[in-house]
């Protein structure tokens, strides 16, 4: 069982999982922590923290604790606490967090802000990006 020390510094020790070869299209919520290795089209939302794996796809945007992107993601990324890119990430879009990480290797088109005053609850006046992620 996957324990929520490999998913950041959320207290929720769940971790709901969207395996390789799963395709979501609309919007996905959890109270506990979320590791993506499939594709979602649509927003996600969690009260823990968000994992992306590096073969992930996501369209939409994405509001967490912690959020890890390893894989390709388009959209609006709301981290409360920390926002990671792994060396193998690609994200196009805009993040808002406290806490930026870009490893080398990583790629980022958009525009950041980051400072103490970062909510998950509020929405972003930021236009959300219209060119979505293929092969």
């Amino acid at each position: 069982m996957l324990n929520n020390t490999q998913f950041g510094s959320s207290k929720s020790e769940e971790t709901s999982i969207v395996s390789r070869g799963v395709k979501i299209e609309g919007k996905v919520t959890s109270t506990g922590n979320i590791r993506i290795d499939g594709e979602i089209q649509g927003d996600i939302f969690s009260k823990g923290d968000i994992t992306i794996g590096e073969d992930a796809k996501v369209n939409g945007k994405i509001n967490a604790i912690v959020i890890t992107i390893g894989g390709k993601v388009s959209g609006i990324i709301t981290a409360k606490d920390k926002m990671i890119l792994d060396s193998k990430s690609y994200l196009k879009g805009d993040i808002f967090t406290k806490n930026l990480v870009i490893e080398e290797g990583a790629k980022f088109d958009g525009n950041c802000k980051t400072g103490d005053s970062i909510d998950i609850g509020e929405s972003q006046e930021t236009t959300k990006p219209s060119t979505n992620i293929t092969k």
